[in-house]
C-alpha cells in the first residue's frame, strides 16, 4: 500500500539581501522537501508562516491551490486581502509548488501548463542619486551584458522639496529627474531600454508634469508616477502622456489587479510574485492582463531563488516582457545556491529543467547571512 504524500512540519528562516528575504522549507512524510522564498513581509513573516503551519500540517502539498485558499480564507478578517499575511502566505506557496515539482519529477513551469520561452530577460535596477551615479551604474549593468536598466528618479531627501509630506514637484526636483535620464539615456545609448522609478511618491499634477517632461527619452515606462491606490488617478496620468505607465509592486493578488486591468489605467503591470501573490496567483493576473494586451514586468528583489520561482511564471505566460534584478551591489547573489554557473548569463536566465523550482540553497552561505539571533533550518 502507498503512504500518501502528507505535509509533517514548515519552518522558516530570515536572509539578508534587498532588506530580508524569507526561506520557507515545507516537510514531509517521505523523503521530499520544498523551499520557498519571499519578500518584504516585515520581521513579523516567520511567526506567521509558523502560526499557518497549524492549518496545513496532513494535509496534501499537492493541492497547491487549495492549500492557498485554505490559509487565506483563515485570515479573512485578519488581513488576507494584502499586506504581511499575504507575503508569507507566498513563500509558502512557492515552497509547495518546488515540492510538488521534486515529487512529480517536473519543473514548476511544466506543472504551470509548459513553457513559451526558454530564457527570461531580465532589467538591472541601477538605483543611483545623481545624474552621474546613475549613468555610471545604468552603463555598469549594460557592461554585464544587461540590455534593459531602470533607476531611481525621486529624491525625498531632494533640498528643493517643500516638505516631506506633499506630492508637488519644485523646478528644482523635476530638473534633477530630467538630468537623471538624460544622463543615463546618454550613457547606454538609444538600443537598451530605459525604466525610471518614482516610488509612488507624487500627486497627480506632479506625476503629469514629469510625465511629460520625460517623453523625449524613449522609456520603456514610468513606474509609479502616483500611489497605486487610486486607479482612476492613474488612468487619468496614463492619458496624459506617450511615457508607458507601470505599476503593481504594491498591489495584492487579482482582486486588487482587477480595476488596474480592466480600465486599463497602466500599459504594463509589476506584480511582485514572491511578495504579492505567489506563482498560481501571479499566471492568473498574468492571464488576466493578457486579455487587454498589457504586457507583464513582475518586480522582483529576492534573491536567486525567489527570482527562478518567478522565471517559471514569465516562461509559462505569452505576454512576458522583463523581469526585475536587484543586487547588482551584492556580490554573493551566485554564492546562495549550489551549482557551478552563474544564474544570470548576458543579462538573462535559463529556465530550470530540474524538478521544482530546480535549484537548492546553499546552507553554508545562507547561514553567514542569517538575520541576527535566528538559527538555521532545524532538520525535522
Amino acid at each position: 500500500m502507498t503512504v500518501s504524500l502528507k505535509i509533517r512540519d514548515i519552518q522558516a528562516i530570515e536572509i539578508q539581501g534587498h532588506g530580508y528575504s524569507t526561506y520557507v522549507r515545507i516537510y514531509t512524510n517521505q523523503d521530499v522537501t520544498g523551499t520557498g522564498e519571499c519578500i518584504h513581509g516585515g520581521a513579523g513573516t516567520p511567526t506567521l508562516i509558523h502560526a499557518m503551519k497549524d492549518l496545513l500540517v496532513g494535509e496534501d502539498p499537492m493541492n497547491v491551490d487549495r492549500l492557498f485558499e485554505k490559509v487565506r480564507r483563515a485570515y479573512l478578517f485578519d488581513g488576507a486581502i494584502a499586506g504581511n499575511v499575504i507575503s508569507a502566505l507566498t513563500g509558502i506557496e512557492i515552497a509547495l509548488w518546488d515540492l510538488v515539482g521534486k515529487a512529480t519529477g517536473l519543473p514548476v513551469y511544466q506543472l504551470l501548463g509548459g513553457k513559451f520561452r526558454d530564457t527570461i530577460r531580465l532589467y538591472a535596477d541601477c538605483g543611483g542619486r545623481t545624474p552621474e551615479q546613475c549613468a555610471q551604474r545604468a552603463k555598469h549593468a549594460v557592461s554585464l551584458g544587461f540590455n534593459a536598466v531602470k533607476i531611481d528618479i525621486d529624491d525625498a531627501r531632494h533640498p528643493c522639496k517643500l516638505d516631506p509630506w506633499n506630492g508637488s514637484v519644485t523646478h528644482g526636483e523635476q530638473q534633477l529627474m530630467i538630468d537623471k535620464v538624460a544622463a543615463t539615456r546618454e550613457a547606454i545609448g538609444p538600443n537598451v531600454d530605459l525604466a525610471v522609478d518614482m516610488h509612488g511618491r507624487y500627486d497627480l499634477p506632479a506625476a503629469i508634469r514629469i510625465a511629460n517632461a520625460l517623453e523625449p527619452y524613449d522609456l520603456l515606462w514610468l513606474e509609479e508616477p502616483i500611489p497605486p491606490e487610486n486607479v482612476d488617478a492613474m488612468k487619468e496620468v496614463r492619458a496624459s502622456t506617450s511615457v508607458p505607465i507601470c505599476a503593481g509592486e504594491n498591489i495584492f493578488l487579482r482582486y486588487g489587479f482587477r480595476d488596474l486591468i480592466e480600465k486599463q489605467a497602466v500599459d504594463v503591470i509589476m506584480p511582485d510574485l514572491p511578495k504579492c501573490c505567489g506563482l498560481s496567483e501571479g499566471r492568473k493576473i498574468a492571464n488576466l492582463a493578457e486579455i487587454y494586451y498589457i504586457p507583464f514586468a513582475p518586480h522582483n528583489v529576492c534573491g536567486p531563488l525567489g527570482t527562478l520561482a518567478s522565471c517559471h511564471v514569465c516562461a509559462s505566460i505569452p505576454n512576458f516582457l522583463v523581469l526585475e534584478w536587484h543586487w547588482l551591489d551584492r556580490p554573493y547573489w551566485d554564492d546562495l545556491l549550489f551549482g557551478d554557473a552563474a544564474v544570470i548569463q548576458n543579462g538573462s536566465i535559463t529556465v530550470p529543467d530540474k524538478p521544482g523550482i530546480g535549484a537548492e540553497i546553499n546552507s553554508e552561505v545562507v547561514k553567514q547571512y542569517l538575520r541576527s539571533g535566528t538559527e538555521y533550518f532545524q532538520e525535522s
